[in-house]
């Protein structure tokens, strides 16, 4: 008898393959990066002093001198439209890794207690998820004052309820598995546990939650400086040019139509990205 022909061994997709046949979110990436190089080399590229005002040149549309024209203290628009970008991705950056910090060690060390102190730790996440996240950052501002590191503090410290809930719920799942109660068995610290075992399996969770908190975080940013208690002048931020935009929209509607559209496209773009990690990195991933 013949035997039959041995059927091929298809290696496994890495998530990184995955992740580069999704063009939307290789594109967003790109368009990520690109947005964040101009941003953040602005005081080098920017065609004028963002605070330098011309009030021979106020309220002037968009023209050969001015792209994207000058508002009412006659100050480039482009120009503060880079500032705005680099303050309002970095307020998005600092407040997301504050959120990270807070969240993986709460969560982590509410799945190593377990037990009712679990219980009473997750019931108090729920209490503060209840809460008006937004009122409290307001408050914040309100009272310490409105400078940029307690912006930072503010909104990174509200923003951290999501990732605990899913970093315990996936360290729980680690802590039945094998390899840890090997590691167990054989004595090995818990932080010598938490920085071998749980940390690597826990990387790509991370990664996708960091990006999908980011633009949750610039819109709560955004929103506080809407209403005038995010960075001060002449200091700017997206959020605080769409407020200035906003308020003399119909006589000089290129003072919103450049912040928003930039803002916007930068949030759908993170969500792209988000949303192109999470399904590459996801091992119940049904994508082929």
């Amino acid at each position: 008898m013949s035997e039959a022909p041995a059927t091929p061994i298809v290696a496994s997709e890495s998530g990184w393959q995955r992740f580069w046949r999704d063009r939307a979110a290789v594109w967003s990436g790109g368009f990520l990066i690109l947005v964040a190089l101009i941003c953040f080399l602005s005081p080098l590229i920017a065609p004028y002093d963002y605070k330098a005002q011309d009030l021979a040149h106020s309220a002037m549309a968009p023209s050969s001198t001015h792209w994207l024209g000058t508002d009412l203290l006659g100050r480039d628009v482009l120009s503060r439209l880079m500032q705005g970008g680099m303050i309002s991705l970095f307020v998005g950056l600092i407040a997301t890794t504050v959120a990270l910090l807070v969240g993986i060690c709460y969560g982590v060390l509410a799945a190593e207690v377990g037990g009712r102190a679990e219980d009473f730790m997750m019931r108090g996440v729920d209490v503060v998820s209840t809460l008006p996240l937004t009122l409290i950052v307001i408050l914040c501002t309100v009272v310490f004052g409105q400078n940029m590191p307690m912006i930072f503090l503010a909104v990174g410290g509200v923003s951290w309820l999501t990732m605990a809930r899913i970093i315990r719920n996936q360290t729980r799942e680690l802590r039945g598995s094998q390899f840890v109660q090997a590691a167990e068995a054989l004595g090995q610290s818990r932080l010598g546990i938490f920085r071998r075992h749980y940390l690597p399996n826990l990387a790509g969770t991370i990664a996708v939650c960091a990006t999908l908190t980011v633009p949750g975080v610039m819109l709560l940013e955004a929103f506080v400086s809407f209403l005038g208690l995010g960075v001060k002048a002449p200091m700017t931020s997206w959020g605080l040019m769409i407020k200035e935009g906003a308020d003399i929209m119909e006589e000089c509607p290129w003072l919103l139509i450049s912040p928003s559209v930039v803002f916007a496209l930068t949030l759908l773009s993170l969500n792209f990205l988000g949303d192109g990690l999470r399904d590459a990195f996801d091992p119940r991933s049904s994508r082929k």
